[in-house]
């Protein structure tokens, strides 16, 4: 049997997705890591989205050809063509950590353990198989609601239970950590991780390049999280690390 690796990185999606996906794939909800245990709940999005005719434009957030390209593309989910998550996402985090270019060893370990919290599917790793969609979880989809406080329960049982006893480095903007509640008593070790600059200021376009550079070098130093989280070096941001509710640690690096 496989030894569990030690190390799962929690990364938002991207709402910048790549078109279409790979010939003869065809998206179920039951598909991937966490399928099995998702499945109902990602019905019951897939429903509620195509009674929404996709969504609207308050609800998707985009205009034009954007807006009917993510309605196009979330009334025909079941079905759709897929990509790996990581491929299918094409934001600037994804695009600087690179998962295609890594070492074969710390592509692999990215692939798997690398997890995201989306609104559509809940939880997904790097190389599951995905559909082209658009959809916030801070979003709000008649009749479930906001979707971080609709899948919070679920998001955070599916998701302690497969990192027990493992440590997680948690990268989720504010709005995605509203969906999951780590349980630090099965947890090896929980640590929320932030980017700011030398003079403290978060956020950004430059923040979200750094994520993902932060990202890549975790998986590549992967046998070490806190020794890489010290070692990581950037030209405008440093790493702020909050543990278990306490006040922020500031790593000089």
């Amino acid at each position: 049997m496989a030894t569990k690796s030690k190390l799962y990185i929690l990364l938002p999606p991207s709402e910048g997705k790549a078109l279409s996906g790979l010939p003869n794939t065809k998206w179920k909800e039951s598909d991937g890591t966490f399928g099995q245990s998702l499945a109902k709940q990602r019905m019951e999005i897939v429903k509620a989205l195509t009674v929404a005719g996709g969504g609207s434009q308050k609800l998707l957030g985009v205009s034009g050809n954007h807006l009917a390209r993510a309605q196009r593309a979330n009334i025909s989910l079941c079905g759709a063509p897929t990509l790996p998550a990581c491929e299918r996402y094409t934001g600037v985090v994804w695009d600087q950590l690179d998962i295609s270019s890594l070492p074969s060893v710390a592509r692999t370990l990215a692939q798997t353990n690398i997890l995201i919290v989306s609104g559509l599917l809940g939880l997904v790793a790097a190389s599951d198989p995905i559909p082209d969609y658009r959809l916030k979880i801070g979003a709000s989809l008649a009749p479930l609601g906001k979707l971080s406080k609709w899948w919070r329960k679920d998001i955070s049982r599916v998701l302690n239970n497969h990192c027990a006893g493992c440590t997680v480095i948690d990268l989720l903007p504010q709005e995605h950590f509203a969906a999951f509640e780590p349980d630090e008593t099965m947890l090896g070790a929980y640590l929320r991780v932030g980017l700011v600059t030398k003079g403290g200021a978060t956020g950004g376009h430059d923040a979200k390049a750094a994520k993902g550079r932060l990202a890549r070098h975790l998986i590549i130093n992967s046998k070490d999280p806190h020794a890489a989280l010290k070692s990581f070096n950037d030209a405008k941001f440093r790493v702020q690390i909050r543990v278990s509710g306490t006040s922020p640690i500031k790593l000089k690096c």
